[in-house]
C-alpha cells in the first residue's frame, strides 16, 4: 500500500488589534456556501457535474468575480479593511475596470522556497490571470531583522552576503514559477485575454537607501505604538523570559514601507500574505492611508500545516523545498500524491488553475473508482508542472514508474542526475564487469549482503532483485541488457528497502 503523509490546512485564529485598528477583518466562511463581507448574499454555490451545467457554472463564476470565485476555492481567507472592501475593491476589481496593483513579500530565510509559499504566490498568480498586475518583493533587507510573527525566540542574526545570496536564490525559483505558468499554464482566459505584468523586486534597493532619522521622522512618526504593542505575538514575546529585541519590534514598521514604496512608485493597493501576516498587513494599511490618504487592501491565505498543525517550513524542519537541489521533481510529486482523501479536494481547488466544474468531475469518478487514486494524481502532476515545468514532470513520473512499479525502460531512460535524485540516500558503487561475474559477486562488490552462507542464503529466499527481476540462483551470470541496463546502470535492490546504484565503468 502506498504510504500517506496528510497536509491538512488548520485556519488560524484571527489576529486583531484593539482601538482604531480593530476594523473588523473578513473571514471566509467554511462548507459549499460563504457570505462575502457581511453580505446576506451567499456566493455561487459549486455545480455538480451534470449534462449542460459546464457552461452555466463557468458563466455563473465568471460573474462573481475574483475575490468571491476565490473565497470559494478557499484561497482568500480573509480581506482587511472590511466595510471599504465592501464599498470600493468589489467595484475596482470588476471587469472593464484599469488593473490594479497587488503584491506579496518573501523573506529570503533560505535560498529556496518551499510548499508553505505556493498559496500566497498562487494568490499573486490569480491576480495576474484577471488581468492586473503584481509584484513579489524578496526581502533581503527585513530579513536581516527576522519576522517575529508566531515566533517563540528571536532569529539568528542574519549577515548581509548571506542574505545578499539568499534572495538571489528566491528571485530565481519565483521567476520560474511565473515563466512556467505563462508557458505551460496560461490559456488567454483572464480579462480579455490579458496576463497581468510582473515585476521581481528586492526590498534592499529602497530600505537600504532610507536614512535612519529620515525613517523615524516620516514613518515612525504615523504608526502608533499603542497598535504595535497590543498584538498577540508582540505581547507574548514581550512577556518571554528571551524578550523582543528592538529590531524585531521594528519588522511590522519596515514592512509596512515596503507597502508605502509600493504605493507610491507602483501604484500598489493590496498586499497579500499568510495568515500569519495579518498584523504586518494592518500596520502597512494604517502607514499608507495616514500618509497619502488612500484606501488600501490586504488579503491573507491559508497557513499550509502538517498533520500535528505545525506550520511548513525551515524553521519546523520540514520543510518540501521547491529548488530541485532540495527536493526532486519526484519528491514533490510524492508529496502530493501522498495526500489523503479528506485534503486532496481542498488542496485541488487551493493549489492548482483547474476550473471549480473540473474538480467536481474528479471527485465524482474518485467516488466510483478510489482505487486509481485519479484526484492526487492530477494534484500532484498541476504542482509538479508549475514548480518543475514539463521536464520535471516528466522525470517525476519516470522515477514513480521505476520505483513502484519495476518498470525496466523508465530505469533505463533516467539520468544520471534522477538516478542520485531517486535514491539520494541510497549506496551507490562503481564496479568493472569482469567475465562470468554473477549475482553473488554483484552483491559482495557492493556490499549489499554479508560474507558466508547468511548471503548465499539471502539470494536463495528470494530476497534480492536486480532491475525489478527478482534473482534466486546466486551463481546467476550477468546480462548486459537484463542485469545491466543501455544506460549502464543496475538497480539492486536487497529485502523491500535497502536499494543499491550500480554503475558500471567502460562497457
Amino acid at each position: 500500500s502506498r504510504p500517506r503523509e496528510p497536509g491538512p490546512l488548520t485556519p488560524p485564529r484571527s489576529r486583531r488589534s484593539p482601538g482604531k485598528m480593530a476594523a473588523p477583518t473578513v473571514r471566509r466562511c467554511c462548507g459549499r456556501a460563504a457570505v462575502l463581507w457581511g453580505r446576506r448574499t451567499p456566493l455561487p454555490l459549486p455545480v455538480q457535474l451534470r449534462r449542460g451545467a459546464h457552461e452555466q457554472a463557468r458563466r455563473s463564476r465568471r460573474a462573481a468575480g475574483l475575490l468571491a470565485e476565490q473565497c470559494e476555492r478557499g484561497l482568500f481567507q480573509e480581506v482587511f479593511p472590511a466595510r471599504p472592501a465592501e464599498e470600493q475593491l468589489l467595484a475596482l476589481l470588476e471587469s472593464g475596470r484599469p488593473p490594479l496593483t497587488a503584491y506579496c513579500g518573501f523573506d529570503p530565510t533560505a535560498d529556496s522556497l518551499h510548499v508553505g509559499h505556493l498559496l500566497p504566490v498562487m494568490a499573486l498568480l490569480h491576480f495576474q490571470r484577471a488581468g492586473h498586475n503584481v509584484i513579489a518583493v524578496v526581502g533581503s533587507a527585513t530579513a536581516r531583522l527576522g519576522d517575529p510573527s508566531g515566533r517563540e525566540r528571536a532569529r539568528e542574526q542574519m549577515p548581509v552576503e548571506r542574505a545578499r545570496a539568499q534572495a538571489l536564490g528566491l528571485r530565481e525559483g519565483l521567476a520560474r514559477l511565473f515563466q512556467n505558468h505563462r508557458e505551460l499554464l496560461w490559456a488567454g482566459g483572464g480579462a480579455g485575454g490579458r496576463l497581468g505584468e510582473v515585476t521581481l523586486l528586492d526590498n534592499a534597493s529602497w530600505l537600504g537607501r532610507q536614512p535612519l532619522l529620515d525613517f523615524l521622522g516620516g514613518a515612525g512618526g504615523r504608526l502608533r505604538m499603542g497598535t504595535l504593542l497590543s498584538r498577540q505575538s508582540c505581547q507574548a514575546r514581550l512577556h518571554s523570559p528571551e524578550g523582543m529585541s528592538l529590531a524585531e519590534f521594528l519588522y511590522p514598521a519596515l514592512q509596512a514601507y515596503d507597502f508605502l514604496h509600493l504605493h507610491q512608485h507602483h501604484g500598489c493597493r493590496i498586499q497579500l500574505g499568510g495568515a500569519d501576516q495579518m498584523g504586518n498587513i494592518m500596520s502597512g494599511y494604517e502607514l499608507v492611508t495616514k500618509m497619502t490618504g488612500t484606501d488600501v487592501f490586504g488579503i491573507t491565505v491559508p497557513l499550509i500545516t502538517s498533520t500535528t498543525g505545525d506550520k511548513l517550513g525551515k524553521t519546523a524542519g520540514n520543510a518540501v523545498w521547491l529548488n530541485r537541489d532540495k527536493t526532486s521533481p519526484f519528491e514533490l510529486y510524492q508529496f502530493f500524491v501522498r495526500q489523503q482523501d479528506n485534503v486532496v479536494e481542498k488542496y485541488l481547488k487551493l493549489f492548482t488553475f483547474l476550473p471549480l466544474e473540473e474538480i467536481d468531475h474528479i471527485m465524482e469518478m474518485h467516488a466510483k473508482e478510489p482505487e486509481k487514486w485519479g484526484p492526487q494524481k492530477r494534484l500532484a502532476a498541476e504542482v509538479t508542472k508549475l514548480v518543475h515545468g514539463r521536464e520535471g514532470l516528466e522525470s517525476a513520473k519516470r522515477c514513480t514508474k521505476a520505483l513502484y512499479y519495476n518498470s525496466v525502460e523508465a530505469l533505463e531512460a533516467m539520468s544520471d542526475q534522477e538516478l542520485e535524485e531517486l535514491f539520494r540516500q541510497t549506496p551507490s558503487a562503481e564496479l568493472m564487469l569482469e567475465p562470468g561475474m554473477n549475482v553473488l559477486d554483484l552483491c559482495r562488490k557492493a556490499n549489499a549482503i554479508p560474507d558466508g552462507p547468511s548471503g548465499y542464503q539471502k539470494i536463495t529466499d528470494g530476497g534480492v532483485s536486480i532491475n525489478g527481476i527478482r534473482v534466486t540462483n546466486p551463481e546467476t551470470v550477468l546480462i548486459l541488457g537484463q542485469h545491466i541496463l543501455k544506460n549502464g546502470v543496475s538497480l539492486l535492490r536487497i529485502g523491500k528497502k535497502n536499494y543499491y546504484i550500480i554503475k558500471w565503468l567502460q562497457l
